[in-house]
């Protein structure tokens, strides 16, 4: 992964780290080990994660994502699972969640960039 890679000694002109579905442990094994290397990580991090993702369970993700502080934004999209799928009793379809997902990217990419100056 690039956040391990970052974690160990900053990347050149990286100035953030978008995570679609940050794999934070095995499906039905719940710990927050997997993400102990981000708390040496200094740039901005995007975690943009499906609301059924079973290698991310969103109540655990989100006290991470607290204790990482400002530089790290969590975006939950509703229904989707690790694929961003969604079942069709969502009422929407997986181009609906994706086109989300890149509207939320996009917008925190420029804001990321816009800082650098």
């Amino acid at each position: 992964m690039t956040s391990q890679a970052q974690a160990a000694s900053a990347l050149l002109d990286v100035c953030g780290l978008a995570f679609l579905g940050f794999p934070l442990h095995p499906a039905g094994r719940l710990s927050d080990e997997r993400a102990q290397h981000l708390f040496k990580i200094e740039v901005p991090m995007l975690f943009l994660q499906g609301t059924r993702d079973k290698l991310a369970d969103v109540a655990l993700l989100q006290r991470l994502t607290e204790r990482l502080g400002a530089r790290a934004s969590l975006q939950l999209l509703q229904d989707a699972d690790h694929s961003f799928h969604v079942p069709a009793r969502a009422g929407r379809k997986d181009a609906d969640v994706r086109r989300e997902m890149m509207d939320m990217l996009a917008a925190w990419t420029f804001s990321v960039t816009s800082r650098r100056g």
